[in-house]
């Protein structure tokens, strides 16, 4: 997996439910990737698989919604994907040097939210 890099995406109220699936037709719409991935929707992910990076199914842990008209990191989601770091709904599978990486980007929206990830 290739670990994008922190795109310093504002955030969303704590309180913003999080529908993953919606999330994905929201960001689609947005980022201009009706048809295939744009480098704006790898982007709202925290990393993809570079290999088959024309393929939606590709794209892991996305943490962005559209939110009244703008795009922000919705706090659910970011506490998701940490969730699946750790292991957790079928963890995530990556060589083990890449999972410092997926915890780096997720521990700086972390610290805007000024809380402290799962796994410190």
């Amino acid at each position: 997996m290739t670990v994008t890099h922190f795109q310093d995406v504002p955030l969303a109220a704590r309180e913003h439910e999080w529908d993953g699936d919606a999330a994905d037709k929201g960001v689609r719409g947005w980022t201009d990737a009706a048809d295939e991935p744009t480098p704006a929707y790898r982007d709202l992910h925290v990393g993809y698989d570079a290999d088959n990076a024309n393929s939606f199914t590709s794209y892991k842990l996305l943490i962005a919604d559209v939110v009244d008209g703008r795009l922000k990191a919705v706090p659910h989601a970011i506490f998701a994907a940490a969730v699946v770091v750790q292991g957790g709904r079928s963890g995530l599978d990556v060589p083990h040097e890449e999972l410092g990486r997926i915890r780096g980007h997720l521990k700086r929206y972390y610290d805007k939210l000024d809380d402290i990830p799962p796994w410190e």
